[in-house]
């Protein structure tokens, strides 16, 4: 049992993690974003440099907090509906894929913030949000990972899961709401972006990219996921049958 349980695990591991062409595709995509950003787009007149750091530190905000949050809380609204495990799957997924982007907002946001308003942190209203949706997001995985019963787990969780996509509007006002350092939006407004053309052309680019990077990664973490349960599965079924053969 122990060799087939080895060999299974091999297989899942060479199945999941197979470079996929669509994770190709958004790394190249990315990398075009970069190029662009860095070398053809131009400065932004106060902020200089620095201001560069809007295409990544924006993009990742918009997936992280909407598509990624937004589709745990679908996942999990799914889950505790339908019973489906697959809806339970894409949530897990869909919410370490959220860890990671967020992650990569809350480490641009103080190297961007340092230079502009000449400190790394401070407790803004959207600042502070941000960081207690990561920390539930991050709650999310260790309940996960805390509980061995299935059901419950999934129950558990889909709630959090739900609970930290309530969060996403009140960051998302929160600048209206409070006074705060942390610049209004220039993109998601109800005017036209504050943005020369050349920059909205970039930060387009940028979307796109960061959420092919999005997709490419939920794909594959659900691919994982599916293979673990499959994997689950097959252990289940063995020991029963080394059960009833005794």
């Amino acid at each position: 049992m122990t060799s087939a349980l080895s060999t299974d695990l091999s297989a899942a591991n060479r199945s999941s993690f197979r470079i996929h062409p669509l994770s190709l595709l958004a790394l190249v995509a990315v990398a075009a974003t970069f190029v662009r950003a860095l070398w053809f787009t131009p400065l932004e007149a106060v902020q200089g440099p620095a201001q560069k750091i809007l295409y990544v530190h924006a993009t990742a905000a918009f997936v992280g907090l909407y598509l990624a949050c937004g589709l745990t809380a679908f996942a999990s609204l799914a889950y505790l509906w339908l019973k489906d495990e697959r809806a339970d799957r894409l949530a897990e997924s869909a919410a370490e894929v959220a860890a990671v982007f967020l992650t990569v907002v809350l480490i641009t946001g103080p190297i961007w913030g340092k230079p502009i308003w000449g400190t790394w942190w401070t407790w803004d209203a959207r600042l502070t949000l941000t960081l207690f949706l990561w920390f539930v997001v991050i709650g999310y995985l260790v309940l996960r990972g805390a509980i061995d019963e299935p059901g419950m787990r999934a129950r558990y969780s889909a709630v959090l899961g739900i609970l930290a996509a309530v969060l996403v509007p009140f960051i998302h006002l929160s600048v209206y709401l409070f006074r705060t350092l942390h610049p209004m939006p220039i993109v998601l407004k109800p005017s036209a972006p504050s943005m020369p053309r050349e920059m909205a052309t970039t930060f387009a680019l940028a979307f796109l990219s960061f959420t092919l990077l999005f997709v490419a990664f939920l794909r594959a973490r659900y691919a994982l996921a599916t293979d673990r349960a499959a994997l689950a599965r097959r252990v289940l079924e063995r020991d029963a049958a080394a059960v009833r053969s005794r």
